[in-house]
């Protein structure tokens, strides 16, 4: 038993000193490069709800996770650390962007319908210049110009393999795509007009790809070659087939959040959190005495072990997700509260002190396990069902917090209960 318990306090100790490391911005190991997520209440930024127009869609999950992940690129141009970007309901898509800036400059970019578009090389005269600003290694220079072939026209892109199967010697990377009836023309007087030219991919007024025509191609089918690997190449696919139908998209709500204002929310928050701390542990010294105190130690821990996993994770921190996390801290403390209401029962009834902590944490267990699993199913329910950003915060820092708490009061409180039990602080435990 005591060897158990050894082992027990050992896995704590290591836990404990993780969980500082990540914690402290400046810790030894990962504190520096591990960073906290702060939502869009906190730091101030904006945010924006599209609705898509989906009447001409035949697919309209897929063609909504397509504009989604279009608008994930174009943020990422933008140079938003930590967006998030959500579908609600059928079809809109809130867009949350802590920290901009310009405001303005933001929607134009993100609010432009996008397409598919096949280019050729042009000239000054009649073509356009296409450059990645964002990328030094941009492969595409030059002018290029509009043809009539789209991605309406296109049926399918899939990255496969040029051999005859994966594990050929020959085999490459491979993406494959396949037009309508319409497009099979268009494409075959493009690639015949450009034998031994580049036909450029242009999707969001960006080439993802400029592949050489060799032949000419009059089936609607060709393979795109190139691609270092399976992964590139199914990237290719997926962006080919996120401009196959675009999809227009309205801004119909936006909310600016100052910096300030979320900087002040922050502040509060933080306060509110230490002063319910702070009463917790008034109230567990003074009316549990000792036990009380190894509460304490156990919420402290709970505390640091929460605040690691939001940052590893990492969870964006909101103010729902604080509310989440502060209410969390109450529920850890009922689990102590049950254990030591138990543990006093047991004292009462002449058992030995060592028999005593066994028997009230054995019997308190199915109070703490039903209340805690019932709630953690709501925030299951909550986060899954629910489409509000606010919410799936609330519910997920709450699901973490009541996940900990289990530990902290089954493990951490009972492993430092039974090793004080077996040394001479012992007869300072008394509930």
């Amino acid at each position: 038993m005591r060897t158990k318990l050894w082992i027990l306090f050992g896995f704590i100790i290591i836990v404990i000193t993780l969980a500082v490391f990540v914690d402290l911005p400046g810790g030894p190991f990962w504190g520096d490069k591990i960073k906290a997520s702060l939502g869009l209440d906190l730091v101030g930024g904006t945010e924006l709800t599209y609705k898509a127009d989906l009447s001409a869609s035949t697919d309209k999950l897929k063609d909504l996770n397509n504009l989604k992940n279009v608008f994930g690129q174009r943020i990422n141009e933008l140079g938003v650390s930590e967006p998030n970007i959500q579908t609600v309901g059928g079809d809109r898509i809130i867009i949350e962007l802590p920290g901009i800036k310009d405001i303005n400059s933001a929607i134009s970019k993100i609010g432009q319908t996008y397409e598919l578009e096949f280019m050729t090389v042009g000239t000054a005269k009649d073509g356009v210049q296409l450059h990645d600003y964002y990328d030094p290694t941009y492969l595409y220079p030059g002018y290029w110009k509009k043809t009539d072939l789209t991605g309406r026209s296109l049926v399918s892109a899939e990255a496969t393999f040029s051999g005859s199967s994966q594990n050929s010697i020959d085999s490459s990377p491979v993406v494959s795509i396949k037009f309508d009836n319409s497009g099979k023309e268009k494409f075959k007087n493009l690639t015949t007009s450009n034998l031994n030219k580049q036909i450029a991919i242009v999707l969001d007024k960006k080439i993802v790809s400029a592949p050489n025509v060799s032949t000419a191609i009059s089936n609607g089918e060709a393979i795109i070659t190139g691609s270092k690997d399976i992964k590139e190449a199914q990237q290719l696919a997926k962006r080919l087939n996120e401009g196959m139908l675009p999809v227009p998209a309205k801004l119909i709500a936006q909310q600016n959040v100052g910096a300030t204002l979320g900087q002040n929310s922050l502040k509060v928050s933080i306060m509110a959190g230490l002063i319910g701390l702070f009463l917790v542990a008034i109230f567990m010294s003074s009316y549990y005495k000792f036990p009380g105190l190894v509460a304490i130690i156990a919420l402290l821990v709970y505390a640091l072990i929460s605040l690691a996993i939001y940052k590893i994770i990492p969870i964006t921190m909101t103010l729902a997700g604080i509310a989440g996390f502060i209410l969390s801290v109450g529920m850890a403390i009922d689990a102590n509260v049950l254990i030591f209401e138990r543990l006093k029962e047991e004292l009462k009834s002449g058992k030995d002190l060592h028999l005593a902590i066994l028997d009230g944490f054995k019997r308190s267990w199915n109070s703490i396990r039903d209340s805690n699993f019932s709630s953690i199913i709501t925030c299951i329910i909550l986060y899954f069902v629910t489409g509000s950003g606010p919410v799936r915060g609330f519910a997920l820092t709450l699901m973490i917090g009541i996940a900990i708490s289990l530990f902290t009061a089954i493990t951490l409180t009972r492993t430092l209960l039974l090793f004080i039990a077996s040394g001479p602080l012992k007869r300072f435990i008394h509930v």
